[in-house]
């Protein structure tokens, strides 16, 4: 399955994962609006078994056979002083 991959250039970390070039048809324009515009960054060939750095293949596919994208949104990044460690005695 071919797969599009855009970067929203207005939150960064944030990448749309479609099943053409420029199929952004599917993607509801309440979840584009805060995001486009888009650039275009990457094309691959989704096969099974294919290891992906920040998605899991399984849930990428589902997505666009199901719902015609995939949102990819940053990392969450705990803040240490919150997330355990310090001041937990």
């Amino acid at each position: 399955m071919p797969v599009f991959v855009y970067k929203s250039l207005r939150k960064p970390d944030t990448y749309l994962y479609v099943p053409a070039r420029d199929a952004f048809g599917a993607v509801p324009e309440a979840v584009q609006a805060p995001l486009k515009p888009w650039q275009f960054v990457l094309e691959f060939e989704l096969t099974t078994g294919r290891r992906l750095a920040r998605v899991d293949a399984a849930v990428l596919a589902r997505n666009l056979a199901e719902r015609g994208f995939h949102l990819q949104f940053p990392p969450t990044v705990l803040d240490p002083l919150v997330a355990g460690g310090v001041g937990d005695g």
